[in-house]
């Protein structure tokens, strides 16, 4: 990945502008901070070992057996950067924390045999660097619309839970609500009128072991006459995607960075692909990365004043997991 011609956000916003303007298709990545920024054609990204797939899922099932295993940090560990987290919320700095960690894991699988059997709505694959299988759409753009789609609430699927229970938890219902707010508010910035079309619908999430509920809304808006094509700019406004930050975002970034203690890089960052007339993105959650030759799964969620810090630790470790 180090040969990869990365550029800033802000170097990227003029090309992708221009493109915008012109009609012309490319394909991005963005890191979660804006500090590279890689856009081009898809033959471009291919040159470089950057592999894209959007809502392209696999026509068989992987045959062998996966091997999977892994080593979250231990409660007690946990339990220190979550009440470092509570502090900020209990002082009103924050009112949601999206609160990350990475994980070692080990398979028998490697990164390019993840991105051929993965079954995800966004997939990335950069060298033998990481591999991303995300089920969360940051934005989408046609005809002069934009909508976004925040994905906040985690359950298992299982004999004892009902989807229903994500809506009626009053931490799951706070931690949406405030999410809703802040995309909503982050459309704003592009678009008007806006309206929020569905509200917390859920999705199942197919994982290799036990499955999972996600809760979802649908924000959309009319982009403003100086925004129109301009798919740079408006994706400058938008980022850091809220999902993955909380709100309010500045002061929340700043709990995050003193909190987590490791770089984020690439994960938590968007994807995209513009095809002449309409955008598509997804954020870069379900995350695995090859660090000094061992893998680690960088995952997380969102911490509100109601958090219980048992139930944030188990929903840490139930989103490490292979979509195959």
């Amino acid at each position: 990945m180090k040969d990869i011609p990365f550029i800033s956000l802000d170097q990227a916003v003029v090309s992708m502008d221009q493109w915008g303007l012109e009609g012309r298709p490319f394909v991005f990545i963005c890191d979660y901070k804006g500090e590279k920024v890689w856009c081009g054609s898809e033959e471009e990204a291919k040159k470089w070992g950057i592999s894209v797939e959007f809502n392209s899922y696999p026509s068989h099932t992987y045959s062998g057996e996966v091997q999977f295993e892994k080593s979250p940090l231990s409660y007690k560990d946990y339990l220190a950067k979550f009440y470092q987290v509570q502090a900020g919320l209990k002082r009103g700095d924050s009112f949601l924390v999206n609160l990350t960690f990475p994980t070692p894991i080990e398979t028998n699988l490697g990164l390019e045999d993840i991105y051929i059997h993965a079954k995800a709505k966004y997939k990335l694959l950069i060298q033998d660097t990481l591999v991303v299988f995300s089920p969360e759409p940051f934005i989408h753009i046609e005809n002069n619309r934009i909508q976004a789609f925040p994905m906040k609430g985690t359950l298992v699927v299982n004999e004892k839970n009902h989807p229903e229970d994500l809506r009626i938890d009053a931490k799951e219902q706070a931690e949406h609500a405030t999410i809703v707010d802040l995309i909503r508010n982050d459309i704003s910035r592009v678009a008007f009128p806006i309206q929020v079309e569905k509200y917390q619908y859920i999705e199942q999430i197919k994982t290799h072991s036990q499955d999972l509920w996600q809760m979802s809304s649908l924000i959309s808006g009319e982009l403003m006459p100086h925004f129109r094509n301009k798919l740079g700019s408006i994706l400058k406004a938008m980022l850091p995607a809220g999902s993955i930050t909380g709100a309010p975002k500045l002061a929340t970034m700043e709990i995050i960075e003193k909190a987590e203690s490791y770089d984020r890089g690439f994960y938590t960052g968007i994807m995209g692909k513009f095809d002449g007339t309409s955008l598509e993105s997804g954020v870069l959650i379900r995350f695995i990365e090859k660090i000094n030759q061992k893998l680690v799964f960088k995952s997380g969620g969102g911490i509100t004043v109601f958090s219980d810090p048992e139930k944030e630790y188990l929903e840490l470790i139930q989103k490490v997991y292979l979509p195959i």
